[in-house]
């Protein structure tokens, strides 16, 4: 069985930024820069056919190249239960479009229709007992983070391998997307 998801890469300038934010907050796992992505959709854990199925759906998902820009900090969970700590993605009408074709074509393929809204973001950090008031620290120092824009010229298939100290992610496929010219 493989653990798939599909997402987008952080270039290197981003992960540098976001790798800058990686400390000062007590209980939190931070996420190995390496892991950085905003994820599109996840799959979870399927057999090597369905595997192949997903990928091949996933070569019919073009689109132009396009800006997206990371912009402030959040949480997912409410007061002493926030579980996670993310940076957002500024409004960006393009990345939704990408976001629904691929939908699409996985529900073609065979996969049942994901029911969460989609709401893009990168994983910082994983919060286990973390204070509220250190919390809230952290993001009065940090909340207004800004990074990019930056092009967005591919989407991966990823695989979520567990390990000791948490998953790492490999991609198994890159899809590219047609040329963007800033103005």
């Amino acid at each position: 069985m493989l653990r798939l998801f599909i997402g987008i890469p952080m270039p290197e300038m981003v992960v540098e930024r976001l790798s800058a934010l990686a400390s000062g907050l007590p209980g939190a796992r931070w996420v190995p820069p390496e892991n950085y992505h905003l994820t599109l959709r996840f799959v979870g854990e399927v057999d090597e056919g369905t595997a192949h199925d997903v990928d091949e759906a996933l070569d019919y998902v073009t689109g132009p190249a396009f800006p997206v820009a990371l912009s402030g900090l959040g949480c997912f969970g409410r007061g002493h239960r926030q579980h996670a700590l993310w940076a957002g993605v500024a409004p960006a009408d393009a990345l939704h479009h990408l976001r629904d074709k691929v939908e699409s074509a996985l529900v073609r393929a065979g996969l049942p229709a994901e029911e969460r809204k989609f709401s893009p973001h990168v994983t910082l950090a994983y919060l286990s007992d973390t204070p509220e008031t250190r919390l809230a620290t952290y993001m009065g120092a940090n909340g207004l983070f800004q990074a990019g824009p930056f092009t967005v010229d591919r989407y991966c298939l990823y695989e979520s391998v567990p390990g000791r100290s948490g998953p790492s992610y490999h991609i198994l496929q890159e899809y590219p997307l047609g040329g963007w010219q800033p103005d």
